[in-house]
């Protein structure tokens, strides 16, 4: 079921409030919200719900950023999502996450104990939606319980958008692919 962007005579009122609580005023068009965006507002109602949950999951989860990062590749990884997984190599790098550090996420191997819980829940919630015993103890023993639920919490979005991207053959933006 490909779905393109939303071509631009039908950006009305509802797209750009549907964008607000991601996207500064200025980025509320076709050209500069991504393909992503443009693709979800087809639906308005359903991207401004979702993407205040996004939002906080990106700017206001207690989950330091390079263990979102790390899960969220992992998720993109298993996934197949090649748009998700290009955008979030680069804020990965960001975060701190090394070449070595995407190399082995890619095979579930880490280096770091804290690191390897993380893949573990990655793969376990994609398994059996549920974590193990042993990788709850692990996650437990280094973050606290609000950590726990973002990083639940991020796993399930992620995988969600992931799903809709791979369905709705949502394309790298141009300068991604270069």
């Amino acid at each position: 079921m490909r779905l393109g962007p939303l071509p631009a005579d039908r950006w009305d009122d509802a797209v750009h409030h549907a964008l607000a609580p991601m996207l500064p005023t200025e980025r509320r068009n076709p050209r500069d919200a991504g393909t992503a965006l443009a693709t979800l507002v087809h639906h308005p109602d359903l991207t401004r719900a979702f993407l205040r949950f996004n939002v906080h999951l990106l700017y206001r989860s207690t989950l330091p950023e390079r263990l979102r990062e790390l899960a969220i590749l992992r998720v993109a990884h298993r996934r197949g999502c090649s748009y998700e997984w290009a955008h979030h190599v680069t804020m990965g790098k960001a975060a701190g996450l090394t070449d070595d550090d995407i190399a082995d996420l890619q095979h579930g191997a880490a280096r770091d104990p804290l690191d390897a819980a993380v893949l573990a829940a990655v793969d376990e919630l994609d398994d059996k939606s549920a974590l193990s015993e042993a990788t709850e103890v692990a996650l437990t023993e280094h973050l606290t319980e609000r950590q726990c639920l973002d990083l639940v919490f991020t796993i399930g979005c992620y995988t969600t958008l992931a799903m809709a991207f791979n369905t709705f053959g949502i394309d790298l933006e141009q300068e991604q692919e270069n």
